[in-house]
């Protein structure tokens, strides 16, 4: 496998692989602000942001793309916001986007739950284990839930739990659908209501699996592992529709209608945004150094990902 080419400086070279493709995919952070305690924040972890730390000149790459009339869509498996969360986010870090451009791990499971599984009613109803942004791209897409940010599932178990969950007394009859994503209130409660759901039949669903969190200048559990105690229960994965799911880049696909072999993935982290642009056979990935994967990892015989290209930080592309 050929190594991949080093950008940054090299004027010519960006100018070429820019005018390879027709849309950029972008991955935005390193999830390290999800509770915008931005002092706890790792400075060099994301592409465009990491807290409320913009890296250097990505405005101004993100002008300059959409002067060559590049189409720009936002991705990412952070499922704790909607994309209205995030199009205040640029909006505070100053990069014009609008919210048809995000794309998240939390919308991407509403599109596919209301538009692609379209179950009958009532019987199309959600269990959410997660935050609100799960519940915001529910309510976008007409979805009904039960479950996340709702303080009455914020409890320790009791005894008279197991009998009325194992009866089903304390089940809603309408749950068809299991959606696990990262809950920072996870507890036994909500694990044993989401696997009564899944052993009575309900599709089984993940906004995406990452295994770790960033943040604080270290890795917390993720998504992926929030879910696993219920994959581990239940015995079966569930479908994930985040990065690098291609359940994710069919549903981006299919809303954008871009040619594949034109676009291009740019992101910090190789088993996640480079594998997604590889297995979803897109033309190009670029690597951004400013997260949390170093050059080492692609650059070493035998890597198992490698991108087409790589940049020290986002802000390079502009020569």
């Amino acid at each position: 496998m050929s190594q991949p080419r080093y950008l940054t400086g090299d004027k010519a070279g960006i100018e070429e692989f820019l005018s390879k493709f027709d849309v950029f995919l972008f991955d935005c952070d390193g999830t390290c602000d999800l509770y915008q305690r931005d002092q706890l924040c790792n400075p060099e972890d994301g592409v465009l942001w990491s807290g409320d730390h913009l890296f250097p000149k990505v405005a101004e790459t993100v002008e300059m793309l959409r002067s060559k009339g590049k189409r720009l869509v936002f991705v990412t498996n952070n499922s704790t916001k909607s994309r209205a969360d995030y199009k205040k986010k640029f909006d505070k870090l100053g990069i014009s986007a609008n919210v048809e451009e995000v794309f998240g791990s939390a919308y991407s499971a509403a599109v596919y739950i209301a538009r692609i599984l379209t179950l009958p009613a009532p019987r199309n109803k959600v269990f959410v284990l997660g935050e609100s942004g799960i519940e915001q791209e529910l309510d976008a897409e007409g979805v009904p839930y039960v479950g996340g940010t709702d303080p009455a599932f914020r409890r320790d178990i009791e005894p008279e739990d197991f009998t009325n969950l194992a009866n089903g007394s304390a089940l809603d009859p309408d749950v068809g659908i299991v959606l696990s994503g990262l809950d920072f209130h996870l507890n036994y409660l909500k694990m044993s209501i989401a696997f009564q759901y899944l052993q009575r039949g309900a599709i089984f669903l993940a906004t995406n699996t990452d295994s770790t969190l960033p943040m604080a200048h270290s890795l917390f559990p993720g998504a992926g592992s929030a879910g696993a105690g219920l994959v581990k229960a239940i015995g079966r994965e569930a479908l994930p529709l985040g990065k690098p799911s291609q359940a994710m880049m069919d549903a981006i696909e299919g809303k954008f209608h871009f040619d594949r072999s034109r676009a291009c993935m740019i992101g910090d982290r190789m088993n996640t945004d480079i594998q997604f642009g590889i297995e979803g056979k897109l033309g190009g990935t670029l690597a951004v150094l400013t997260g949390v994967s170093k050059k080492e990892e692609f650059l070493t015989e035998g890597a198992p990902t490698v991108p087409m290209a790589y940049v020290d930080s986002l802000g390079d592309l502009l020569g």
